[in-house]
């Protein structure tokens, strides 16, 4: 989505409180299947997914999470007009027992009034309805067996194999004939002892994955099947779920052609410290790591490749490094004739303990320095093109302007300056003491300490944006910290 579209799109959602439907016959028009790398709309349209995780069905709220603060309508307005086309909603099976109701939902002032009353699976039509109506698509993600946790495998001994294929079938005739749900992701995150091709018919996921898959299919044809890697492969371990190594010698067969896209997921430190973080060439080690697990599917145009999930709390140096390689990693190229990535960020949600969301914890305000790092792979629509356009943003943030002192101490001086305009979104700052960086933030003010008293220091600002790109540097300012002691 264009800077200057996205922001008349944000004020008509302000005044009008509804995000306009989408023109019919735009690019995602339909159900979709896939050829090689790419995803087709029913015109034939490549269609990118550049979406967000809104979690919460799978929990023991059985439902999205934020409903207890927000409208739903409201919220997925704001998830369209921050520039997301789709969303994957995660559930568990304890959605289709009898008499399952979602909880904290609040129905005062009028929010949520037409969800009163309703069980867990008619708030999701209602979810997928308003979805379709403002153009988003739907990636249903059979997250758990039960609001307990997650399971290593599809079945657990409460939810067996048949319970999972059955709530499968449920889940698709369900939906049948709504193009608005593109597709199910069959299981989150398999891992250990699952494997991929071992052929013993209790773990391999692989063969599960085509029983899944078929199920769906039997009874809604034209659903998109979704299916993530395992935790490893041939002694080769990484993410839950983000290991596809085996899939192309062992590739999901279904019973429909050109249905089948694999989904990895990747994460940073606040997950998990894995060791290619602390290799000594990171960040330039991760894009071969990605291509062994599961990039060389889509470069070898073997299939189309979804990142269903990726997120960080942002905190530390190395996941704002780690985060700024995968969106590069993910962007259209020529090399790929413009082809891209599919992905949903992890996640929406303010409330995910490890990553945190795009939502402050306000259930409100959008983070803009972590959703800026998302924009240049952000799509009008479902094309190919915007959201960097296939090529990578080279345009500089503008340079901050009205750096000030706001204050000093005998060891300190506190900046502050406005912010910069950008492109993709500014993600920070970096703070200069002559031609020395001395720090970093993501605000708009910073305090320079370990000073001498009585020394004037000088001082500049510069912006970064999330392609990568630095502005020039600020006017300078000068500063002279107190006296000692005074």
């Amino acid at each position: 989505m264009g800077v200057v579209a996205a922001i008349l799109l944000a004020l008509l959602v302000a005044v009008t409180g509804t995000a306009p439907a989408r023109a019919a016959g735009t690019a995602g028009a339909g159900y979709w299947h896939t050829s090689g790398r790419q995803i087709l709309d029913a015109n034939g349209n490549s269609v990118r997914i550049a979406g967000i995780n809104w979690f919460g069905f799978e929990t023991d709220n059985h439902v999205v999470h934020g409903l207890w603060s927000r409208d739903y309508k409201n919220m997925l307005d704001q998830i369209a007009a921050t520039g997301y086309n789709t969303l994957r909603i995660p559930y568990s099976d304890d959605i289709f027992k009898s008499g399952t109701m979602p909880s904290s939902i609040d129905f005062s002032s009028g929010k949520n009034a037409d969800l009163q009353g309703l069980n867990s699976l008619q708030v999701l039509d209602k979810i997928v309805d308003y979805s379709g109506q403002i153009g988003l698509k739907v990636i249903l993600d059979r997250h758990r067996p039960d609001s307990s946790g997650q399971s290593a495998l599809w079945y657990t001994s409460s939810v067996p194999e048949s319970t999972w294929l059955a709530n499968l079938k449920s889940m698709a005739s369900r939906y049948a004939n709504n193009p608005t749900v593109v597709g199910i992701d069959l299981h989150n995150e398999p891992h250990d002892p699952a494997c991929w091709g071992c052929g013993d018919t209790t773990v391999d996921w692989r063969l599960a994955a085509q029983r899944g898959g078929n199920a769906v299919l039997s009874v809604n044809p034209d659903m998109l099947i979704f299916v993530e890697g395992v935790q490893t492969y041939n002694g080769d371990s990484t993410w839950w779920g983000g290991n596809l190594e085996g899939a192309g010698t062992y590739p999901v067969q279904l019973d429909v052609a050109g249905r089948v896209v694999y989904s990895a997921h990747d994460y940073a430190t606040s997950v998990s410290n894995q060791p290619w973080f602390s290799d000594p060439s990171f960040p330039g080690n991760m894009p071969g790591i990605w291509d062994k697990h599961w990039g060389y599917l889509f470069k070898n145009n073997i299939a189309p490749v979804w990142v269903g999930e990726f997120g960080t709390t942002l905190q530390s140096t190395t996941d704002q490094t780690w985060l700024k390689a995968l969106v590069a990693y993910l962007r259209p190229t020529a090399q790929y004739g413009g082809d891209s990535f599919q992905w949903t960020f992890w996640c929406w949600n303010p409330d995910s303990g490890d990553t945190g969301g795009i939502l402050k914890d306000d259930w409100q305000t959008v983070d803009t320095a972590k959703d800026g790092y998302l924009a240049s792979v952000k799509a009008p629509g479902f094309g190919s093109g915007g959201g960097g356009g296939g090529t990578t943003d080279t345009t500089a943030p503008t340079a901050p302007t009205g750096l000030a002192v706001s204050g000093t101490t005998a060891s300190s001086v506190s900046l502050k300056w406005s912010a910069s305009t950008d492109n993709v979104g500014v993600t920070g700052y970096d703070v200069y003491r002559g031609s020395t960086k001395v720090g970093s933030t993501t605000s708009t003010s910073y305090t320079d300490s370990g000073l001498t008293a009585s020394t004037a220091y000088s001082y500049t600002v510069k912006a970064k944006d999330a392609a990568g790109n630095v502005s020039a540097a600020s006017g300078a300012v000068t500063a002279t910290t107190a006296a000692s002691g005074g």
